[in-house]
């Protein structure tokens, strides 16, 4: 039997299918991917081909493995992932250069294969960022090149290097060095959370080849838990992800998203607050969600914006209304802001067993030393229009760029 070309489907977030679950998954959308800074960069090969490539497959025991898992998916998903030729691909062609904030790719779609492909075209960032270095600090390459994390990384960039015509340094690999990185990590965060922790970092990671290396390693320090579902069935992990962003622009509306991931999927949800307006929208809305069954377990989960102020409020307002909602602490954290939040925790008599933290570049991306990271030039992939409405994501973070 010959192997299908491209990704497994299983080669996602767990969230894309629990949103596919409570979605649409066969409406039309667009998503758009940009740099929001990092000047001048340049795209080093074709992104219709680099869409082709990250097209899944799937086999009947993926399906099975997702049933396992509580992502069962419906006739709706699996006809979405098969109809690419309901695909519309607009973007600049190879070589071309952009500027911050300007999407060099767009993609039109069945809502569940359009948002399925972003962990693996957002690792491309870091293919045209070793591309635009080679174009404008040629200098810089060994320093930052020079050691690699695994034998995959090291062909990505010797092919992005030859596409810009610019010879390439001596490019060493040292996997066994990255994983032990990764592995210090993990064990400071196990110890620091014992335990409540999980990893996230498929989007921050160059290629899924670099992120096996890096669950492998977390795996042995004490990790148990990722958002990347093929390999939580490789390793013995387990699949985590619940809502996204795009789930609440889909609907419009905090509290319809919220209710509608509560009542199309089963087990515990987690409301993300940020979408429109953390605290005069999101936190609300997910409040009323959860007072309608406080035995569920459900947790909010903070993103962007304040998130001490954010905690405070949701602790308060939940006490008043007899909840003891679960937290989910993510973005950009680290140690510091792990102590941080476990200080605060204990300051607000929070039980430990309801707060838990993901980490993504964190663990994937910070321990190899390098500068090209998606952070740097903060790639993002964002819904902007589904079905005839157009929307985006307004948050509260605007000094950030996260607008």
């Amino acid at each position: 039997m010959t192997t299908p070309a491209g990704p497994s489907v299983l080669a996602s977030d767990g969230y894309k299918f629990s949103m596919a679950q409570a979605g649409y998954p066969l409406r039309t959308e667009t998503f758009y991917l940009s740099h929001r800074r990092g000047g001048p960069q340049v795209l080093p090969f074709d992104p219709h081909a680099l869409v082709a490539s990250a097209l899944p497959w799937a086999a009947p025991d993926d399906y099975a493995y997702l049933a396992d898992h509580a992502y069962e998916m419906g006739a709706a998903f699996k006809a979405a992932v098969l109809g690419r030729a309901g695909l519309t691909v607009r973007a600049l062609p190879k070589g071309a250069w952009f500027l911050p904030r300007e999407p060099w790719l767009t993609i039109t779609g069945p809502s569940a294969l359009v948002s399925w492909l972003e962990p693996l075209l957002l690792q491309a960032s870091f293919r045209v960022q070793v591309a635009t270095l080679a174009l404008t600090a040629p200098d810089a390459l060994p320093r930052e090149l020079g050691v690699l994390t695994c034998e995959a990384e090291r062909e990505l960039v010797a092919e992005t290097l030859d596409a810009v015509g610019v010879v390439a340094p001596r490019l060493e690999v040292d996997e066994g060095a990255y994983a032990a990185r990764v592995a210090s990590r993990v064990r400071d965060v196990a110890r620091l959370t014992e335990g409540r922790f999980f990893e996230v970092g498929l989007r921050a990671a160059t290629c899924v080849a670099q992120h096996r290396v890096a669950l492998a390693a977390a795996k042995e320090a004490g990790l148990r838990q990722t958002s990347h579902v093929l390999l939580a069935r490789e390793l013995g992990l387990t699949p985590v992800g619940t809502m996204g962003h795009e789930h609440v622009q889909r609907f419009g509306a905090d509290e319809d998203a919220f209710r509608a991931m509560r009542d199309r999927r089963p087990g515990r949800s987690s409301f993300l607050l940020d979408t429109f307006d953390t605290l005069r929208s999101g936190l609300p809305a997910a409040l009323r969600v959860m007072a309608e069954a406080p035995e569920a377990g459900d947790s909010v989960r903070y993103d962007s914006g304040d998130k001490e102020a954010q905690y405070r409020e949701v602790v308060r307002a939940g006490r008043e209304l007899g909840l003891r909602p679960v937290h989910i602490l993510e973005d950009s954290f680290d140690l510091p802001l792990t102590q941080r939040f476990e200080d605060l925790r204990r300051e607000l008599g929070v039980p430990a067993d309801t707060q838990f933290y993901g980490y993504g570049g964190f663990l994937v991306a910070q321990p190899t030393n390098r500068a090209l990271t998606r952070d740097r030039v903060a790639a993002v992939y964002k819904l902007s229009q589904s079905g005839p409405t157009p929307n985006m994501k307004f948050g509260d973070e605007t000094s950030a760029g996260k607008k």
